[in-house]
């Protein structure tokens, strides 16, 4: 019998438990992607969502994690956008949008803003069992699409001062997947519970299907094996107060640095230092593209957190 529940205080201790039990115990499946290993019916607790960051040679890439973040927040299916970040996602695009892109079902699905409904819900009651979000419906079934959904719902509960998340998915990728799903809903969580006024409380995240496909077990193995820095590092606390328009900063920097491959100086000057080191991860990604390693370091130097700079400084290395 395979294990149910994983709970660890990082990302990397999460995914180090999870591909361990995959690959000893899980069960050979052959869905519609290929080959692959499976765990099912399992609840994953990460009790310090702030470890989002995987800090291992592996897997330690935020920049894709951020891009995706910033596809959301941008209420966006286009393909352009996300690919710039994640190539992989033009196998599955219809036309130039992805069909089960998070974005416009979270903030407009059909006129309705899930987010803004769940926000005013629990502030003003702030004990509810309703603040639920959907994101797979029964229509993603009734025809034939590149990619659906893999996550089900999310909901906020609000208990002793803290925002609890819980996310319900059908199917997740343990190697490609997780980290970012965990990544971004965290990061979510975040958001609210700063919107909300109260603290971040331990985040749950339940799979039908945990897997990992055939291609990505040597990957898993090196993961697991290769020794990584101190886990306990976690990124900075988001700054008090309603973050959104911070966010909205960040999104203007975010297509400023993707379209034109700069952002204005002036615009991050104004930012929140914990929301401009994010612009700036994205200017060291755009750097990266054009191998422009002036610009790299030139942005190292002004990040305000150093919880970023071993991520840069795997950049540039690579150029070295």
């Amino acid at each position: 019998m395979t294990a149910a529940l994983f709970t660890e205080s990082t990302l990397d201790d999460l995914m180090r438990a999870v591909f361990e039990e995959i690959l000893n115990n899980g069960e050979e499946i052959r869905p519609t992607k290929g080959a692959a290993r499976e765990i099912n019916g399992v609840l994953l607790e990460l009790t310090n969502p702030r470890a989002r960051l995987s800090r291992t040679e592996t897997r330690g890439k935020p920049y894709s994690c951020l891009g995706e973040l910033c596809w959301y927040l941008a209420k966006t299916n286009d393909l352009g956008f996300i690919s710039y970040y994640i190539p992989a996602y033009r196998q599955y695009a219809d036309g130039e949008e992805i069909f089960g892109g998070y974005g416009p079902r979270l903030f407009n699905w059909d006129g309705l803003d899930q987010i803004g409904k769940v926000i005013a819900l629990l502030r003003e009651r702030p004990f509810s069992r309703q603040a639920v979000i959907q994101l797979f419906d029964a229509d993603d079934i009734a025809e034939e699409h590149k990619d659906i959904p893999c996550t089900c719902t999310l909901q906020f509960m609000i208990r002793h001062d803290h925002l609890l998340m819980f996310v319900n998915m059908r199917s997740n990728d343990a190697y490609w997947g997780l980290p970012h799903d965990i990544f971004c809903f965290t990061m979510l969580q975040e958001i609210m519970a700063r919107t909300l006024n109260v603290e971040m409380g331990p985040y749950k995240h339940g799979v039908g299907s945990l897997h990992l496909y055939e291609p990505s077990f040597p990957t898993a193995k090196q993961f697991i094996e290769e020794g990584w820095q101190s886990t306990e590092t976690l990124m900075p606390t988001m700054p008090l107060g309603d973050p959104w328009s911070s966010i909205h900063g960040l999104l203007q920097a975010e297509s400023d640095i993707r379209l034109s491959g700069r952002c204005d100086p002036h615009t991050l000057a104004k930012m929140n230092p914990y929301w401009a080191d994010f612009a700036r991860l994205l200017q060291v990604y755009r750097a990266k593209i054009d191998k422009d390693l002036d610009t790299i370091r030139s942005v190292r130097g002004n990040m305000s957190s150093g919880v970023y700079l071993p991520f840069i400084d795997k950049v540039l290395n690579k150029f070295s």
